[in-house]
């Protein structure tokens, strides 16, 4: 029986609750709030996190048949685990993922930490956070960007460089798992066409561009998501 397993990333509250809407849809799918964000620590790099990751869900006795779906740092965990552990993965719904170190602007890394330092800087830190989700819904907008300030800038800035050290250009030939790309086409953070790179490297994927959607499709457009997630277990099913 497929095992749908949404993974977080850094945005959109840092926490698993970017994916309300998922797990209202997918009665039995599963969201884990990722080691130090809300708590515990937090892992060192994608791998790490992989690790942490298979062992939770193999405690609850998940190890095959699992469609992974995740968004940045989730993203690269899902595709982590399906290039180490391909026999436990049924698919892949990526979003916001490259398969290489992304292009940041200049003092992106550093403002998360002088945010956890310096209170003016930290409320610009939460107007940026909130700048960013504003194609999702205001109410839960406002929860999530409650949850960016529980989860805090150091956790952020410590999934950006995991994610920065994320490079699988060597590996991504070998990736036989259904592959399902979603881009927000209207992302400002949005450096490099990443995902459309993966999409020419990986044989029979999916890309699909969402419009009036950015960093978290998942979130802004769920209705659109949810129904292309619907038409991929379909296929892979």
């Amino acid at each position: 029986m497929t095992q749908v397993v949404f993974i977080h990333g850094p945005g959109a509250g840092g926490c698993a609750d970017s994916y309300v809407y998922q797990l209202e849809h997918y009665p039995g799918s599963l969201a884990p709030h990722l080691p130090g964000h809300l708590d515990g620590a937090p892992c060192s790099n994608v791998e790490r996190y992989t690790d942490w990751l298979r062992g939770w869900l193999h405690a609850q006795g998940h190890d095959h048949d699992l469609v992974l779906s995740g968004f940045t740092l989730g993203a690269c965990i899902a595709m982590q685990y399906a290039l180490d552990y391909p026999e436990e993965v049924k698919g892949l719904a990526l979003m916001t993922i490259a398969m290489r170190p992304k292009q940041r602007r200049p003092g992106d890394l550093q403002f998360r930490l002088d945010a956890a330092e310096n209170d003016e800087t930290h409320d610009k830190w939460l107007g940026m956070m909130d700048g960013i989700m504003h194609f999702i819904e205001p109410d839960l907008r406002g929860r999530l960007l409650q949850r960016h300030r529980e989860v805090g800038p150091v956790a952020q800035y410590q999934d950006l460089v995991a994610i920065d050290h994320f490079d699988v250009r060597d590996r991504i030939h070998s990736l036989k798992t259904p592959l399902l790309l979603v881009q927000g086409v209207d992302d400002p953070l949005a450096t490099g066409n990443y995902e459309e790179e993966i999409h020419r490297a990986v044989p029979g994927s999916k890309l699909i561009k969402m419009k009036a959607a950015g960093h978290f499709p998942m979130v802004e457009k769920p209705d659109e998501f949810n129904g292309a997630l619907d038409a991929f277990l379909a296929e892979i099913d």
